[in-house]
């Protein structure tokens, strides 16, 4: 049986026609679930603001899961940035993923990254795109026809931000991570969600500091099943991880695909349980738009009944 422990995934839009076609089936599968929300990724600049927002209305028509947006702030105007957050808002979601975000590929070093310096600032423009949005409601007055405007009953959005439990890689220390979790938290966030890393003292050393620090909102650790060594060399390019060398090594190995595959499930449930065993308040998965490993790491944790896991339909 599962724990009361809370679990959500990432996908990320079809970046071929392949991937689309299996988007509704994933998408369904990750959903009979339960998950707290799925976030869908969402690129530099806005380069994949349509295909995004075709898989938040995915998830908001045909399940009755939260959808997640992310918007990165990186090369967007604040126009633009309040354009996209009215969209999406329009399209019925509640709940963002605001990062700053890193500059596209091939970008030059003095090209301009747009208005915003921080993702605290992204995360101060989604309030008030939505205040704006929604300034008030009516209330009815007991006894009298009239009505109350009621600011504070507000329709309130969901804003996380990203934590990174082994430093962010242009930050010299811990603290100055910690300062900025403490920024976004003043500009309105009220949840984090961390970088992936590989150890579960990464996470709980960093989840503890924070909140000594004055950090309140949940920190959700973010993991994902690396089934293959490119998988795990693409994740330690973009993260900027050390090189887990125990994964590494079972990774290189194991001659077939499914003892890979296995190899990365294990040790990611593995982890998953560590971390909820030392306190974390859920697990967010990193999926690769593949439900089948992120269940069964979810069944092998113990955060989801084994029925879940049932392999999809050819």
């Amino acid at each position: 049986m599962s724990t009361s422990a809370s679990f959500s995934f990432e996908l990320y839009p079809p970046r071929n026609a392949a991937v689309a076609a299996r988007m509704p089936q994933t998408v369904q599968r990750l959903a009979a679930a339960g998950p707290n929300f799925i976030s869908v990724t969402y690129g530099a600049g806005g380069s994949s603001q349509s295909a995004s927002l075709d898989v938040l209305k995915l998830l908001l028509e045909t399940t009755s899961v939260p959808a997640m947006a992310h918007l990165t702030a990186v090369g967007s105007t604040y126009a633009e940035a309040a354009r996209v957050v009215r969209e999406f808002l329009d399209a019925g979601v509640r709940s963002f993923l605001a990062i700053r975000g890193d500059a596209p590929d091939g970008t030059a070093a003095d090209a301009p990254r747009g208005d915003f310096a921080t993702a605290a600032e992204l995360v101060q423009l989604i309030h008030r795109v939505q205040a704006e949005r929604a300034p008030y409601r009516e209330v009815a007055l007991p006894g009298s026809p009239a009505v109350a405007l009621d600011a504070d009953g507000r329709e309130k959005v969901v804003i996380a931000v990203a934590a990174f439990p082994n430093g962010h890689p242009e930050s010299r220390t811990i603290d100055r991570d910690i300062d900025a979790l403490l920024a976004k938290q003043a500009a309105g966030a009220n949840l984090a969600i961390t970088q992936l890393f590989f150890h579960a003292e990464d996470y709980l050393s960093f989840a503890q500091k924070a909140k000594e620090a004055g950090v309140e909102f949940p920190i959700l650790p973010g993991i994902m099943p690396v089934t293959s060594p490119a998988r795990l060399k693409r994740m330690l390019e973009l993260s900027g991880e050390d090189l887990p060398s125990e994964l590494a090594i079972a990774l290189e190995v194991e001659p077939t695909d499914e003892g890979r595959r296995e190899v990365g499930i294990e040790y990611a449930a593995s982890l998953a349980s560590r971390l909820v065993a030392g306190g974390a308040p859920g697990i967010h998965l990193y999926t690769f738009n593949q439900a089948a490993p992120a269940l069964d790491v979810l069944a092998r944790a113990g955060l989801v009944d084994s029925a879940t896991t049932e392999k999809e339909p050819a």
